[in-house]
């Protein structure tokens, strides 16, 4: 029987919740010795794991429940409205595939979008070009970067790790001021059309917390499948 690699935990405290306002949060670090071949990053997306850089987590808070991993089946139906902003972006923009890079126009527009969507905290120091390697670019397992440019300048980078069954959507930013091309939509669209045309079964979009605008659209995407107390659930229309 092959054996999962061993992993370091890196740390694990009590803090003060991300998503969340008052809440205490538990989301302990842990760093796999070696990298991670396709399926053992399946296994992992498969129980809630989620990347930050080279290390993997999964939230245990000891007093809530409120993250819940997500995914999309690769049969996922779009629908007229997804079909309208894929054949705008389709003809507005160019996406090419590769391996995640760090570039100052890359850094530039990851911190426009953190600013503008309302995501930088008080006590968050500006991005740079190795906070950026070490969020986006460093990893223990297959990763790419699906960018989208328009005139040759880059205004979407969506990051997504690729396993054998799954694809996890590890990040997404863009330009907040091309609102009617829906880049955020767009990109998890183009995402679901890669797993279609390479047999993946899934598209993990991270976690869904309901009280929390950042990460409670994703359930607009129906039907969906998220993870509550341990199992997965299937959410319909």
């Amino acid at each position: 029987m092959e054996i999962e690699p061993a992993e370091l935990l890196v740390h694990d405290s009590v803090e003060e919740c991300p998503y969340l306002e008052g809440k205490r949060a538990r989301m302990p670090l842990r760093l796999p010795v070696r990298t991670l071949k396709p399926h053992e990053l399946d296994l992992r997306l498969a129980r809630g794991d989620r990347r930050h850089g080279a290390l993997f987590y999964r939230p245990t808070c000891p007093e809530c429940s409120a993250c819940e991993a997500i995914r999309l089946s690769s049969d996922f139906a779009f629908s007229s409205t997804h079909r309208r902003t894929l054949r705008r972006g389709d003809r507005e923009l160019v996406m090419r595939v590769g391996p995640p890079r760090v570039s100052d126009d890359r850094v530039a527009l990851y911190e426009h979008h953190r600013h503008e969507r309302g995501l930088a905290r008080a006590n968050m120091p500006p991005m740079d070009a190795v906070g950026y390697q070490r969020f986006l670019v460093d990893r223990q397992c297959e990763s790419l970067e699906f960018r989208f440019e328009r005139d040759g300048k880059i205004i979407a980078v969506a990051i997504a790790d690729v396993g054998k069954d799954a694809m996890s959507a590890v990040y997404c930013y863009y330009d907040t001021r091309l609102p009617k091309l829906s880049l955020g939509t767009y990109a998890i669209l183009k995402q679901l059309e890669f797993c279609k045309e390479r047999g993946i079964a899934n598209l993990y979009l991270g976690l869904y917390i309901q009280d929390c605008s950042a990460m409670a659209y994703k359930a607009r995407f129906l039907p969906h499948e998220r993870r509550v107390e341990g199992e997965w659930k299937r959410f319909e229309k």
